[in-house]
């Protein structure tokens, strides 16, 4: 009995000392549950507190079943939903820069029914080039050139010039504010689609996503838009108000924001590289109206196989004065040469040679035998018969040089086309060994003056004289140079209109010289650096009168610079023979044609 006193007495100290530490144990277990649920009920002072404890209480009280909310719910009325509208204002930095800036101001004056809203456009950065013009109402607008701007005209050349002057009247101002509204409500639907409370509302938004889809299938433009458009737009904006003031996931808006954001950037871009693609096919495409008339006078010449008058004595003459033109385009030579027989005050004494290519010769050759200048003497050559450029690989043998040099600045984008020789201009000395001086005119020239006063200038023992073209100076083309030595301030020049002193020519053996730089070089481009090397200290300045350049890319040449200048220069894309031509310039060019030409006729040419 004793014995087993002893040993109660003995056990019962260590019962409670294990007593103690279970206790211990559950305290500190209790204790590691409440901090963390008092951290999501927003007792720590770092949160906001009443927006979490709102939420989690709130989804306490959710049940599986469904329930019909209304405008005056408290899921959507109010709430700390109001900070999905705030992450809207903090995507600037992956949206475009120009996201959500335009106004839709002008869409309110010109629909009816139904209000809408608009945006006060923000003040340019600083950084942007602010350009300010007068409107048709008499008004100022602001036009912010951005760097999207800058690097189209760098990327694509005059296709952004051409884009912004052929701007249609937009058509679809409701589509566009429709497609907005669609956009928007994209954004929210998968993220209401979750909430098991806002069903209905799901439904709805689903709904007024569908009925936009099917307008947008039938229609494009506002005329196609069904009579009911107003109530459908004030509807939806009533929808897309629910949703910005619902509790949605914030990081699933933002996440189909940026994928939309996204697709539309692509899509852009796809459709302005497809519209660059086109715009430089069809510069570069021969009209069909032109393919025709090349055409009937081609078997027209087999038909008839005429006869040339016998006019060696003039071609040979060096007493009278010569012109040279490389073309291979019909109407665009017979423009040159009517052009320059029209203002001259003595068109016997002028020759004019047209160098041209195989495929072309004999369309050349029935044009001019049916077409008579006055009194102007007219000769046809095949060049590709002469065989004068042994050695040249076929890619070199191009009728005209016409190289894009673009700038891009913190202040301007600017493109400036340079037309340059191309590497049968240095066989003119062993094309016509008899004469001593000749005028080289591009095909894409119009004469507005009598040219015999070239003929009597002092050339100073220059080779050639040429307009000086400062708007690209040789630091500009330095990629072209090499590692030769040049001023990069030094002006650059082009042709167009250039006389050229042949037995000056010969003295220096300028082709030599030109044919062993084009040799340090082995790229095409390399003829533009190489004709502007070739001629260092070897080039006359002519007065800038006598040639005016850019009326195939610049919109802002006035009618008094064309009037005062003696030969007006195409030199761009847009040649007066193509319908993307600039119409203000393509006068000057079409009153030189003969429109009534039977041939001209039959083949629908009307440039």
């Amino acid at each position: 009995m004793k014995g087993g006193a002893m040993t109660s007495y003995h056990t019962m100290p260590v019962k409670k000392r294990w007593s103690w530490l279970v206790i211990a144990v559950l305290g500190l277990v209790l204790l590691s549950m409440l901090v963390p649920l008092a951290f999501l009920l927003g007792l720590h002072n770092g949160f906001y507190s009443g927006g979490l404890i709102w939420y989690v209480t709130e989804k306490r009280r959710s049940v599986s079943s469904r329930q019909n909310v209304t405008l005056d719910s408290p899921l959507i009325k109010g709430g700390p939903s109001t900070r999905v509208h705030e992450l809207l204002k903090n995507l600037g930095p992956t949206l475009p820069k120009d996201f959500g800036r335009k106004s839709v101001k002008e869409a309110e004056n010109r629909t009816t029914g139904f209000t809408v809203p608009t945006q006060v456009s923000k003040p340019p950065p600083k950084g942007d080039n602010v350009g300010v013009g007068s409107s048709a109402e008499g008004t100022k607008t602001i036009q912010v050139i951005g760097d999207s701007d800058k690097t189209c005209e760098l990327k694509y050349g005059s296709y952004c010039l051409w884009r912004q002057q052929h701007k249609e009247k937009m058509k679809d101002l409701i589509v566009r504010k429709m497609k907005d509204q669609l956009y928007v409500a994209r954004a929210y639907y998968p993220s209401i689609a979750k909430l098991p409370k806002l069903d209905q509302f799901s439904q709805e938004m689903k709904q007024n996503i569908q009925q936009f889809e099917h307008i947008f299938s039938e229609g494009t433009e506002d005329t196609d838009l069904p009579p009911q458009v107003e109530k459908l737009i004030q509807k939806m904006e009533t929808t897309i108000i629910k949703a910005k003031a619902a509790v949605v996931d914030c990081n699933n808006v933002d996440k189909k924001l940026r994928q939309l954001v996204d697709l539309t950037e692509d899509e852009a871009n796809f459709h302005m590289k497809q519209s660059a693609f086109l715009y430089q096919l069809a510069v570069q495409t021969t009209p069909k109206s032109h393919h025709c008339l090349s055409m009937r006078l081609t078997v027209e010449y087999f038909k008839t196989s005429p006869v040339d008058a016998d006019v060696s004595e003039s071609l040979l003459n060096p007493d009278l004065h010569h012109y040279v033109i490389f073309s291979n385009n019909v109407l665009a030579s017979s423009v040159v040469i009517n052009s320059t027989v029209m203002h001259a005050k003595a068109s016997r004494k002028q020759v004019f040679h047209v160098l041209t290519d195989k495929q072309s010769f004999f369309s050349m050759k029935m044009w001019f035998f049916t077409n008579a200048y006055k009194s102007a003497t007219i000769e046809v050559l095949n060049i590709e018969d002469l065989d004068l450029l042994k050695g040249q690989t076929p890619s070199h043998l191009s009728m005209r040089q016409e190289l894009r040099v673009s700038f891009l600045s913190t202040s301007e984008s600017r493109t400036e086309y340079m037309s340059v020789f191309s590497h049968w201009h240095y066989a003119l000395p062993k094309i016509f060994p008899n004469l001593k001086k000749i005028v080289v005119l591009d095909d894409d020239v119009v004469v507005q003056r009598d040219l015999s006063a070239l003929w009597n200038l002092d050339m100073n023992e220059k080779v050639i004289g040429a307009v000086r073209f400062c708007a690209v100076k040789f630091g500009a083309i330095k990629n072209y140079l090499g590692k030769e030595n040049y001023d990069s301030s030094s002006c650059t020049w082009m042709s167009g209109l250039n006389i050229i002193d042949l037995d000056r020519w010969r003295e220096h053996d300028v082709t030599k010289m030109f044919r062993s730089l084009v040799q340090k070089r082995l790229t095409e481009t390399t003829t533009l650096g190489a004709t502007v090397l070739t001629f260092r200290g070897l080039l006359m300045d002519l007065d800038d009168t006598w040639v005016l350049s850019g009326l195939g890319h610049n919109y802002g040449i006035t009618n008094e610079a064309i009037n005062k200048a003696a030969v007006l220069h195409f030199n761009g894309n847009m040649k007066p023979w193509l319908e993307l031509g600039i119409s203000n310039y393509k006068v000057h060019w079409r009153k030189y044609l003969d429109l009534e030409n039977r041939y001209m006729t039959d083949c629908n040419v009307n440039p």
